[in-house]
Parts: structure tokens; C-alpha cells; sequence
């Protein structure tokens, strides 16, 4: 009866390497195939390890960035009764204020690129801490604007370190996580952007309570305490994320700066490491890349109606957290400030709901990426058309248009983010992933530069009161959204038509177990060529054990 005990005490790795002699030669298939056997709640349990140390950490680092990044919003509106608002304390005119606002997007753009990719060489751990560390310090220096010229110099400093963050925490979850199986968790981090927006708004309604206090006023005073804790917060993530998994066994070294640097342990031991080996081999054994790697990225055509999307999405996104209490003032102009913060925060609590329904369905039918992305769309843009016509002495039904803008927002981000992740990892591996995705994110943005600078406030013929102040920017954001549906049309025709098979580089690595291109060597990526509908609900006796079925 012992040999029985003996066995269970052994790793999931020492019992397939037995069965498949040692895992050399033709067993090392055969090890693949025994492999295939572990059950598949247990490897959901190693996800789900990686799940409390990783996101987490993320939600509130951007929680806290996305704060940092949109409280000069609402600084247009704070204590503006008292003559304390952004505009008015700075002397800014109209224009002065959207260029602001679009010089972040600007500066985003030109560096969201190099950033990701040189967290793509470095530890990804100690570049996603530097550009918290570095956006709470930029963030407080906001407490001492006194000038135009300062609010723009730190809004295009923003920019600059904030750059990386976005595509560097979907490309980091490419490290642990397979691409199909992203959506859901950048949708459950992406949520803090969506409590940002409402806590922020209504935690100004306290920070106005506190304007004048100590000599500063109520933005001030915001901009400075969302900053200390950014800091604080930058700090600790040294400790605690993760740093790129290694294969079971190898120790990582320790060289140049990193020496300095605090260790951070690993997020997987024993038997879980070895899992995950098997299940996301990819991972640990990349490919290194070289310039013209980077050049097959650029011209790869899926690349630019995935940019498209995002520009219009984003462009809208930015447009309604940026401007939405400016908006809702439009509808009713006799709120007072306190309101217009209060009815601000409903907006992205329907945006975070739609994201918790939405992307979790979309990881379950990932072939489908596209429909989930245009229904969410028009959704958006049937609230914009309401916002827009409703009738002027009905504003709690134009109200409502922004509602369902805000629903309509959620998933869209997340979704066009991990269709890039499937289709670049796919095609291009490692140096794909973080490519596209800063791509996608930085040349996306140049939809929010478009609505900061240009719509809104930045629209002087558009903004003048009345019954259809807004109306041109309105339909503007309509127009882009459309852009972004027929661009998931196009993408989804042409993967259809052409595919999106491994490029040369990858089918040479030995990335590959046979010669068909449709079969990788890891257990997630032939899960990949499934979908997993609504297999393994509660409902329908998740606790099966199915290999097949994950």
C-alpha cells in the first residue's frame, strides 16, 4: 500500500516525465499527451493564485492613475460659485483649457511605444512600479499650478510617465495568463477606471468642502493627497508583483540595477510552477526579437483596424470623463456644482456593470470578439443620439443618454485590447504582443486628442448656450463610433478571408509540435482553438472534470 502514497507525494512533472521516459525522444510528445490529463480545475486553481497577486495590485494602480488623469475635469467645475474653479484661478480661456487636456494625449502617444517595449526587455515589474512612482509625483506637483504655462507643462509631463501603463498591464497578463483568457480580468482591473470616475466625482463633492483650507483650494487639494498615494503606492509594488514566471528549478539572476532592487517572490511554487509551465509554455521560453521583428509587427495589416477601434471607443471614453459634468451642466443648467459631481458618478457605475456582464461572456465565446464589441457600440451611440434630441425641457431623459453611453463604454476597451493580445501573441509572440498593444493604445488615443482639443469647450461655435449647445460634438462622437464598427467588420472579414497563422519567425522557433499551424506546443493555446460557451457554469455541473472543457 505505500507505493500508492509514494506516488501522490510526487509533482504532477515527476509523474509525467516516468510515463513518458524521462520526457526525451519521441516520450516528450507522449509527456504532452499524459499532460492533457491534469484536470482542468486544476489548473483554473493555479489561475486563480495568479488572480489575488496580480489583479488586485492593478485595480488600485489604476484606480489611482486613472484619478490622477481625469481630476483636471473636474477641476473645471470645483467651487466655481466661489470663483475657485481651474479656469478661473489659473485665468485660463476656453482653448488654453482643452489644449490642456489634449497636450497629456500628445505626449501619450509619442511615448506609449518605447515604453512598452522596454518593459518588454526589463523586469516588468520594477517599469509598471517606476511609472505609478512617477505619476504620483507628477500628479502632486498639480497642487501648485499657478499659470497656463504650468498646467501644460505638467499635463504633457503626465503624459510622458504615465505612457506604457495601459498596453504594459495587458501585455504583462500575456506573461501569465493565455490571451483568450485575458478579456475578463483586463475587464476586472479596467472597473477601477469606472470607480475612479465615480468616486473621484463624488469625493470632490469633500474636496470643495475643503476649499480654502491651509491657503489652497479644493482642487488643490485633491491633485495633492490622489498624488502622495500614488506615491506610496509605487513604492510598494516593488514588494509585490510578480516578476516574469520562470521555468521550474531555474533561479533568476540578479544583475546591474536589479541588485538593488527588492526581491519579490515568486507567484507560483512546486506543483502549481509546474502546471503552469506546461499550460503556458510560451511564456518561458520567448523568442528574442530584433528590429526586423518589430518591422514584421508594423506591417502586419490586422495591426491598423484594431487601432481604429480603439480610436474610436477611447476617443468617446475620454471625451464623456473628461467633459461629463460639462455635458450634464448643458442639460440643466441650473445644477449646482455638488450635483453635476453627484450625477457624474452614475455614469461609470453603469459603465462598471457592463463590464462585469460583458467580458467574462466574451472570453467564453472569443470568436466572437467583434459582435460583443459593435453591440456594446451601438449602445453608446443610441445613448448619444438621446442625449442629443431629446427634447431640451426633458433633461432627466437626456440625462438618461448618458447612461447608456457610460453602459456601452465598458467592454469595448477590454475587448479590443484582448482581441489584440489573441491575434499578435498568435502571429508574432512575445515582441507582438507589446508592439500592438502599445500601438493600439498610443495611436488610438489620438481619438481622445480629438475630443480634448477639438469638441466641446475646444469648440467655441459649439459650446454657446442654448438648446443645441453641443449638438456638433455630439454627432462628431457618433461619427468615430461608427468608424470603430465598421473597422471590427473589416477585421473580422479579413481574418475570416486570410486567417492569422503564425508568421515565418514563429513557425522556425520549434514554438510548434507538429507541422500543422494550428497546433502549439503549450496545453492553453489548443485549448485556444476552442470556445468554451457556457460549458462548466454553475448551472450545468462546472465541477466535471474536462480536459476539454476549460
Amino acid at each position: 500500500m505505500a507505493a500508492p502514497a509514494a506516488q501522490e507525494d510526487k509533482g504532477v512533472l515527476d509523474i509525467l516525465e516516468e510515463s513518458a521516459g524521462g520526457g526525451k525522444g519521441p516520450g516528450s510528445n507522449q509527456r504532452e499527451l499524459e499532460y492533457d490529463d491534469v484536470e482542468v480545475e486544476r489548473v483554473e486553481k493555479v489561475y486563480r493564485k495568479i488572480d489575488r497577486r496580480v489583479i488586485p495590485a492593478f485595480w488600485i494602480l489604476y484606480f489611482l492613475c486613472s484619478a490622477i488623469r481625469s481630476n483636471v475635469g473636474l477641476a473645471q467645475t470645483m467651487n466655481e460659485a466661489a470663483g475657485h474653479d481651474l479656469e478661473q484661478k489659473l485665468h485660463l480661456t476656453a482653448k488654453e483649457t482643452s489644449t490642456a487636456l489634449a497636450l497629456f494625449y500628445v505626449s501619450y502617444v509619442v511615448f506609449d511605444f518605447p515604453s512598452n517595449l522596454i518593459m518588454s526587455r526589463l523586469s516588468p515589474r520594477v517599469w509598471m512600479s517606476r511609472i505609478v512612482l512617477a505619476v504620483g509625483i507628477v500628479g502632486s506637483c498639480f497642487a501648485a499650478v499657478k499659470a497656463a504655462w504650468s498646467l501644460l507643462l505638467l499635463r504633457f509631463l503626465l503624459g510622458v510617465v504615465i505612457a506604457g501603463m495601459w498596453p504594459g498591464m495587458a501585455y504583462y497578463l500575456t506573461l501569465f495568463y493565455p490571451p483568450s483568457r485575458t478579456g475578463k480580468r483586463i475587464g476586472q482591473y479596467f472597473t477601477a477606471a469606472q470607480v475612479s470616475a465615480a468616486v473621484v466625482g463624488l469625493v470632490s463633492a469633500g474636496f470643495q468642502k475643503m476649499d480654502g483650507l491651509a491657503g489652497l483650494v479644493g482642487f488643490q487639494w485633491m491633485f495633492l493627497l490622489y498624488g502622495l498615494c500614488a506615491i506610496i503606492l509605487g513604492v510598494t509594488l516593488l514588494w509585490w508583483l510578480p516578476d516574469r514566471p520562470l521555468p521550474p528549478g531555474e533561479e533568476r539572476v540578479r544583475s546591474g540595477f536589479m541588485r538593488w532592487l527588492p526581491a519579490t517572490p515568486p507567484v507560483l511554487t512546486g506543483e502549481d510552477a509546474e502546471i503552469h509551465y506546461h499550460d503556458l509554455r510560451r511564456v518561458y521560453h520567448p523568442r528574442p526579437w530584433n528590429l526586423k521583428d518589430l518591422a514584421q509587427v508594423l506591417i502586419d495589416w490586422r495591426l491598423w483596424p484594431l487601432v481604429l477601434m480603439y480610436f474610436g471607443v477611447v476617443g468617446v471614453g475620454i471625451g464623456t470623463q473628461l467633459y461629463g459634468t460639462v455635458i450634464i451642466s448643458a442639460i440643466n443648467p441650473n445644477f449646482s456644482d455638488i450635483t453635476l459631481s453627484l450625477l457624474f458618478a452614475p455614469i461609470w457605475v453603469m459603465d462598471l456593470i457592463a463590464i462585469l456582464l460583458v467580458t467574462p461572456i466574451s472570453d467564453r465565446f472569443h470568436h466572437y470578439r467583434a459582435l460583443f464589441f459593435s453591440g456594446a457600440v451601438c449602445i453608446q451611440i443610441a445613448g448619444l443620439l438621446t442625449t442629443t434630441f431629446a427634447p431640451y425641457s426633458q433633461p432627466w431623459a437626456r440625462y438618461g443618454g448618458l447612461l447608456m453611453v457610460g453602459f456601452g463604454l465598458g467592454p469595448t476597451v477590454p475587448i479590443c485590447m484582448t482581441w489584440t493580445n489573441e491575434i499578435f501573441q498568435r502571429r508574432h509572440g512575445e515582441v507582438g504582443v507589446a508592439a500592438a498593444a502599445a500601438l493600439v493604445s498610443g495611436l488610438g488615443n489620438l481619438g481622445s486628442i480629438t475630443t480634448t482639443y477639438a469638441l466641446y469647450t475646444g469648440w467655441p461655435a459649439d459650446s454657446e448656450p442654448g438648446r443645441h449647445q453641443y449638438r456638433k460634438s455630439n454627432l462628431t462622437m457618433i461619427g468615430i463610433l461608427c468608424l470603430s464598427i465598421v473597422s471590427s467588420i473589416i477585421m473580422t472579414i479579413l481574418v475570416k478571408v486570410f486567417g492569422n497563422p503564425p508568421s515565418n519567425k514563429i513557425l522556425s522557433s520549434g514554438n510548434l509540435i507538429s507541422e500543422d499551424i494550428n497546433d502549439f506546443a503549450d496545453g492553453a493555446a489548443k485549448r485556444e482553438q476552442q470556445q468554451r460557451g457556457f460549458k462548466r457554469m454553475w448551472w450545468n455541473g462546472k465541477s466535471t472534470p474536462s480536459s476539454t472543457t476549460f
